[in-house]
């Protein structure tokens, strides 16, 4: 998965709350309290994982123009058939 600079920016966002999350969740995990720290170890990843993974309401309208731009444009493939 690539991203750009703005994915970069925004996954630095992300895990700047979701380390102190995974961090607190580690340290009940090793205190023995499995439940609260499984659960805070599962916010934190799910912190950062879902984003990449599920289509959020600003990703529509890059979408929308993605598939615009891909039906005005021709690339360079679609021109060997000339």
């Amino acid at each position: 998965m690539r991203l750009g600079i703005l994915g970069t920016i925004q996954l630095a966002a992300t895990l700047v709350f979701a380390a102190p999350v995974g961090i607190f969740g580690l340290t009940r995990l090793l205190e023995g309290d499995t439940v609260i720290g499984g659960g805070a170890v599962a916010i934190a990843v799910g912190m950062v994982a879902l984003p990449h993974y599920l289509t959020t309401p600003t990703d529509i309208p890059m979408q929308l123009g993605e598939r615009a731009v891909g039906l005005v444009v021709k690339t360079p493939e679609d021109d060997d058939d000339a």
